[in-house]
C-alpha cells in the first residue's frame, strides 16, 4: 500500500507536491492508472487513482473516502522531558507513533539538560511514522512546556507522574479505566525534582511506577506508551 500524507485534501481531484510527485514516480515508480492512498491526519483515508504521473506534478482522482479511519476509543498522552541527545527523543517519537499515541508534550523541568528543541524536525518524523504504520490520525506534538504550567492545565484525575521515589508503588494498570484519557509524565535523566513531585501531588496527580528497572527517559516514555496500548487491548469490549 502506497500512502501519502495530504492534510489539505478535498474535492474529487488532488495534485501531489513536487517532492511527493518525485517520490511517487521515481522512487515508487508508479504510473497512470495505479492506485494510491491518502491520509489527512484527522481520520480521513482516501483511495485515489493516478491520472497523470510526472515528477513535477502527479495528479490524482479520488474515488473513495473513509472517515475516522483507525479511530480508537481512548487517548494516550505522554509528557516527557527531552533528552540531551536529540536522536534518542526522535527515536521515541517515531516508535510511540508506530505503537499508538495521541499526543506528546515536551516538558521543561528543573533537571532538564535540553531546554530547546526543533519541533519541525520532530513533526516530519511523526508524519513518516504515521505513514509507515498506516494510521489515519497524526498525533499532536506540543512545544516545550514548563513543568508547572503543564501541571496547572492538565486534568489531574487522568494524569500520572512516573518517578523514582519510594512512594511510587502503584502501576498504570492499577489506575487504568477503559475509554478515559490517560496522561503519563516522564521526567529528565535526573528525575523530577522533589519540588516538582510535591507540586504534582498538590495538584492531585498520582505517582506510578514503571517497574523495578531504572530506565532511560526515552525508554520509560515508550514503556508508558506501550503499557497503555496493551491495557487498551485487554480491556476493550468484545
Amino acid at each position: 500500500m502506497h500512502l501519502f500524507y495530504t492534510p489539505d485534501v478535498k474535492g474529487e481531484f488532488y495534485t501531489l507536491s513536487e517532492d511527493e510527485s518525485k517520490h511517487c514516480t521515481r522512487v515508487l515508480r508508479l504510473q497512470q492508472g495505479d492506485t494510491v492512498y491518502l491520509v489527512d491526519g484527522v481520520g480521513g483515508r482516501y483511495t485515489a487513482v493516478i491520472q497523470s504521473a510526472t515528477p513535477k506534478k502527479c495528479q490524482l482522482q479520488i474515488i473513495d473516502k473513509q472517515i475516522e479511519f483507525g479511530k480508537v476509543p481512548h487517548t494516550s498522552h505522554i509528557a516527557v522531558a527531552p533528552t540531551k541527545n536529540m536522536d534518542r527523543m526522535e527515536w521515541f517519537v517515531e516508535k510511540a507513533i508506530e505503537i499508538g499515541v495521541s499526543e506528546i508534550t515536551f516538558l521543561l523541568c528543573e533537571h532538564s539538560e535540553r531546554r530547546q528543541l526543533r519541533l519541525d524536525r520532530l513533526e516530519k518524523i511523526a508524519v513518516s511514522a504515521m505513514k509507515q504504520s498506516q494510521k489515519g490520525y497524526l498525533p499532536l506534538l506540543n512545544e516545550m512546556t514548563p513543568f508547572h504550567r503543564f501541571v496547572q492545565k492538565t486534568i489531574p484525575e487522568h494524569t500520572y507522574i512516573a518517578h523514582l521515589e519510594e512512594d511510587a508503588t502503584k502501576s498504570i494498570k492499577d489506575y487504568y479505566a477503559f475509554g478515559q484519557p490517560h496522561v503519563i509524565m516522564i521526567g529528565p535523566e535526573g528525575d523530577f525534582s522533589t519540588g516538582e513531585i510535591a507540586a504534582a501531588y498538590e495538584a492531585g496527580i498520582k505517582p506510578v511506577t514503571l517497574g523495578q528497572s531504572r530506565l532511560r527517559t526515552e525508554t520509560a516514555a515508550l514503556v508508558a506508551c506501550h503499557t497503555l496500548n496493551v491495557l487498551h487491548d485487554i480491556y476493550a469490549p468484545l
